[in-house]
């Protein structure tokens, strides 16, 4: 299989419950035939376990992360940040020298994780999240060296 796997790292179906749930209210979750393609694709990196993961790709010298998620019923242990440096570390042992993100503008907890982490708004897609009600909400590009 492709890509940077940590060992505990579920598989596609419980991928995609764990998002499915970790994203309630806020939208779709992946399916589990997305993250089986994802997972197969040399340059993705996935790194977590049932409780918390992060995935991305990292291709020559920049790394984006695609999505991270933390169970909610694992919440405020830290394991985002965990999975977001394990990412990060993957990323770099790739060449990766950057990373950068979209987070929706109102994903508060979101926001201060990767600002804790040392990211900084580099942009901004208006209206770039629909929301499960319809409505539009913008992403925040953001960006952190790996160097």
């Amino acid at each position: 299989m492709g890509g940077d796997r940590a060992v505990c790292l579920p598989g596609p179906a419980e991928l995609a419950a764990l998002h499915a749930r970790g994203f309630a209210g806020r939208g779709r979750g992946w399916r589990a035939a997305e993250f089986a393609t994802l997972l197969a694709d040399a340059q993705v990196v996935a790194v977590g376990d049932g409780r918390a993961f992060a995935l991305g790709r990292a291709v020559a010298d920049e790394a984006e992360l695609l999505t991270i998620v933390t169970d909610p019923d694992h919440r405020r242990q830290g394991l985002a940040a965990a999975v977001l440096s394990a990412f990060e570390g993957a990323a770099r042992d790739r060449g990766a020298a950057r990373v950068l993100l979209e987070v929706a503008q109102g994903n508060a907890a979101a926001a201060a994780l990767y600002a804790a982490a040392g990211y900084v708004v580099i942009g901004r897609r208006a209206g770039y999240y629909r929301g499960p009600d319809g409505g539009r909400e913008d992403a925040l590009i953001l960006e952190r060296g790996l160097a």
